[in-house]
């Protein structure tokens, strides 16, 4: 595999000066919100980073788990990459439509079956266009790539595990949703979904993070963390609504220099939806 940056953001300069090395993979991993009236599958036809290749979230996930888009199993997951084109020595640039929102989940999920040389395009699609790269319409295909899935236990959690973590506090839990969601003061966006927090969670709204699309510098980042009473040591988990933008956390995180963060996969659409997980409710501002 290539040599990694350390760094897990590349710049729009850096990605349209490698836009023919045949090392680089690149993949639309573009994502709304239930209800946002947006296509990614549409948009990417109409307009993408001329030879990206589009990583459809909901399509590569686990379809037997009523949950969405949870992680499947690591030979489904190898063999839809493989029909990206991915290979084991591949670069991988992952960018969506928003700027920075869910590139990083398809980041994570490449670095959780083993595939470090990921990074995510700083301010997405829209920084791309705004500085006046081409862009390419259609549906593009690939030739099979050859990648292989290494799962990487630590940089998953699932419920029985947040269960635990939530009993002992062996673990920081960092919560990404909007503050009034975290605090039960807005209804979630999933039907039969309960309003609130896990206990002991603490709140950084993935947004705090994100400044002109793109994410934040180092100094902002940590002062962010640390205002919400984060331990920028401490053992963390993130968590969110659905598993998407937990990933931002794990992404500033890395910008620290920690690789080592663990997403809780089903998040709050699994725990709130569930009778027998405790939620905090404090809908107080």
């Amino acid at each position: 595999m290539a040599d990694l940056m350390s760094d897990p953001l590349v710049s729009t300069a850096w990605l349209a000066d490698r836009l023919e090395d045949p090392s680089i993979r690149i993949l639309d991993a573009s994502w709304f919100m239930p209800g946002t009236p947006r296509d990614p599958n549409a948009e990417y036809a109409l307009a993408h980073i001329p030879g990206a290749m589009r990583f459809d979230i909901d399509a590569v996930s686990d379809h037997a788990n009523p949950l969405p888009h949870m992680l499947p199993e690591p030979t489904d997951f190898a063999t839809a990459v493989r029909r990206l084109g991915v290979n084991p020595d591949s670069v991988v640039v992952v960018y969506d439509s928003i700027g920075i929102f869910s590139a990083p989940r398809v980041w994570w999920a490449l670095r959780a079956m083993g595939h470090e040389a990921v990074y995510v395009l700083d301010g997405g699609l829209p920084r791309w266009v705004e500085e006046g790269h081409p862009v390419e319409t259609g549906w593009r295909e690939a030739e099979h790539g050859e990648f292989k899935a290494h799962p990487v236990a630590e940089l998953v959690r699932d419920l029985a595990e947040m269960v635990e973590t939530v009993k002992t506090g062996s673990s920081t839990i960092i919560d990404a949703r909007p503050a009034p969601r975290f605090r039960g003061a807005a209804p979630e966006p999933r039907p039969g979904v309960r309003a609130g927090h896990m206990p002991g969670a603490l709140n950084v709204p993935y947004a705090s993070l994100i400044v002109d699309g793109g994410l934040a510098r180092l100094a902002a980042l940590r002062t962010t963390f640390e205002d919400a009473g984060v331990d920028l040591a401490a053992p963390i988990v993130a968590t969110c609504g659905s598993g998407i933008s937990a990933a931002v956390i794990a992404l500033a995180f890395a910008r620290l220099g920690r690789r080592d963060i663990a997403v809780y996969d089903g998040s709050w659409t699994e725990w709130g939806g569930r009778a027998d997980t405790p939620v905090v409710v404090d809908p107080a501002p």
